[in-house]
């Protein structure tokens, strides 16, 4: 399973090295940005699980920036937790529906910042955050890298366990083969795309080495999807 990651986007340098060191301490990968517009770039090569934005930036605000990944089908879903020296009802707001899941004011406490972004990651990728996943007749445990069907235990690789728990996590979501390298292999290991469906063949096996029907839907031109 992939380390989560995290991207700070705040322009002060003592706050954007505090969070950086909190999270790393928490287990993230953390990247950092310090305005909008080098944020947008980073997102563009490599989408984090969670992002931390701070409201005022140079340039391009957070509240912009916020609104452009929530536009976009391919990062609406990433968790925002807006940062912001304003405190007024309005601001929080203001911040929410522009998408954001989450407001914290300045200051904070850096406790409570830790306890709501893995409280945004249960609800994006529980299994980052150690949650066992379900999915029909099926049971994921991430802590202890064990699946069961029917009650059976099943035999995966490391690749097809990474497979079945990114399809786990959006049952019903159609993933792209680059979608599933990046998430599953990362952008830092070039692998052919064919070798997405060898993994694919390899996990609906072991997923029906006991019965049952084959869970994992082929959608023609478009990827894979769980259900």
């Amino acid at each position: 399973m992939q380390t989560p990651s995290v991207l700070v986007v705040e322009d002060e340098p003592a706050q954007r090295e505090i969070l950086a060191y909190n999270l790393e301490a928490e287990g993230f990968r953390v990247q950092q940005a310090d305005n909008g517009e080098e944020a947008l770039l980073i997102v563009a090569e490599e989408t984090p699980d969670l992002i931390v934005l701070d409201w005022m930036l140079p340039n391009v605000s957070g509240i912009e920036v916020c609104r452009r990944l929530k536009s976009r089908a391919e990062t609406k879903a990433v968790p925002i937790i807006m940062l912001s020296a304003r405190s007024e009802e309005t601001d929080l707001v203001r911040g929410l529906e522009t998408g954001a899941d989450d407001y914290m004011v300045k200051p904070y406490s850096v406790a409570e910042l830790m306890a709501r972004v893995r409280t945004q990651l249960r609800r994006s990728r529980p299994a980052t955050v150690g949650e066992a996943l379900e999915y029909e007749d099926i049971t994921l445990d991430p802590e202890t890298h064990r699946v069961h069907r029917d009650g059976n235990l099943l035999k995966l690789g490391p690749t097809e366990f990474r497979l079945l728990t990114t399809f786990m996590e959006k049952p019903g979501r159609v993933w792209s083969r680059e979608q599933l390298l990046d998430r599953v292999w990362g952008r830092d290991i070039y692998v052919d795309t064919r070798t997405v469906d060898v993994h694919v063949g390899r996990l609906r096996k072991a997923l029906c080495a006991h019965g049952g029907d084959d869970p994992v839907r082929t959608v023609r031109g478009a990827g894979y999807a769980l259900g």
